[in-house]
């Protein structure tokens, strides 16, 4: 329940976000209309509050909620109503293998802030995640539709060719944190810790040491999550809508909510990987903000702390995926095969490579 409590109004947040935000890119005035009448006399606030689509929010959602929820008659009822429930599964699932801060215990030492700590979790992350393709296909054949049909069938081939290149550009890190001698691990805790350590080399970003690994992942993580330009399971400009054609009101509704918790996710992998999760800068960890600000001691202030910087870098994640999304065209289905077949995996794979080889020499 507390993760539905948290993701939903997440989820909520980005869509009205999407909204200002391709407004704001394309020169137009967003969401700045809807006000309850009980809510208008109230000054300042109220029109502030107005000007923002704050209340567009509340009103997509009572009218996903209270709209009739229309069935067609030549789909496969049940897989059709399983579909959308299918995607939330993993969406919401993912979120507790993933840490959200960090607080310092009485020992001095710092303890993630996670619902399931476990060794295995990046591994874990991508085996659940990967299961939300299922719900796109399961719902492009239970809607009966060609076009809802070529979008499920899209989604899964566009996801086996980046899941791929995604899994190999990660190897270097697990190579690199899981130095000989140490307990192997899949932690995302423990690549944060990694990129925490002092020195030039401890406290450097991933990103820094290791850019072509962060590309790769960054553009597998805009094409696993089915986001422009890699969006081929909806394609509306030759599949009408893709695999949610057919669905309507709250189901509809569900597919969105679940594209947004795996943005969400995503993100936040990519930034304990790659961007030094909840360290403010690099070569500047967590602890050294704690000792400048004197609250060592007090680990509610820490965790605060950790949660507020983690939380700043995913809202700037999903500012990216929505500034892509209104500047740059939907690639080809054609053009997404060849750059994740021909392009990415071999990068992927030669990057591979070269780590094994730098990681070698240094260990030498």
């Amino acid at each position: 329940m507390a993760v539905i409590g948290v993701m939903f109004p997440l989820a909520g947040a980005c869509s009205m976000a999407e909204r200002k935000i391709s407004a704001w890119i394309q020169g137009r005035p967003g969401p700045n209309r809807a006000i309850p009448f009980w809510f208008s006399w109230v000054p300042v606030l109220g029109p502030i509050l107005q000007k923002l689509g704050a209340f567009h929010l509340l009103a997509d959602g009572l009218k996903f909620l209270f709209k009739e929820d229309v069935v067609p008659g030549h789909v496969n009822k049940k897989y059709f109503i399983a579909a959308p429930i299918l995607a939330m599964i993993p969406a919401l699932s993912t979120v507790t293998f993933v840490p959200f801060g960090a607080y310092i215990d009485l020992g001095g030492n710092l303890t993630p802030l996670i619902l399931a700590n476990v060794d295995v979790g990046l591994l874990a992350v991508f085996a659940v995640s990967s299961l939300g393709v299922y719900s796109v296909v399961l719902a492009g054949w239970a809607s009966n539709s060609k076009y809802s049909f070529l979008g499920g069938i899209r989604a899964s081939a566009q996801l086996i060719s980046y899941e791929l290149s995604m899994t190999l550009a990660v190897v270097p890190v697990l190579l690199w944190i899981n130095a000989p001698g140490t307990a192997g691990t899949m932690s995302l805790s423990k690549a944060v810790e990694f990129q925490s350590q002092p020195g030039f080399w401890g406290g450097a970003w991933f990103a820094f040491t290791m850019p072509i690994s962060a590309l790769i992942f960054l553009i597998c993580l805009f094409a696993e999550t089915n986001r422009q330009p890699f969006d081929m399971a909806e394609s509306e400009a030759d599949l009408v809508g893709g695999f949610h054609t057919e669905y309507g009101a709250f189901k509809w509704s569900l597919f969105f909510v679940a594209e947004y918790c795996h943005m969400i996710v995503g993100s936040a992998v990519f930034i304990l990987l790659f961007f030094g999760g909840w360290n403010p800068l690099p070569w500047l960890p967590l602890s050294s903000v704690a000792a400048l600000l004197h609250i060592t001691e007090l680990p509610l202030l820490v965790g605060l702390l950790s949660i507020g910087i983690f939380l700043g870098k995913i809202l700037a994640m999903l500012f990216l995926f929505m500034w892509v999304r209104w500047t740059v065209p939907r690639f080809r289905y054609d053009q997404v095969m060849k750059l994740g077949w021909q392009k990415l995996l071999p990068l992927a794979i030669l990057n591979l490579l070269v780590t094994i080889i730098a990681i070698a020499v240094i260990q030498h």
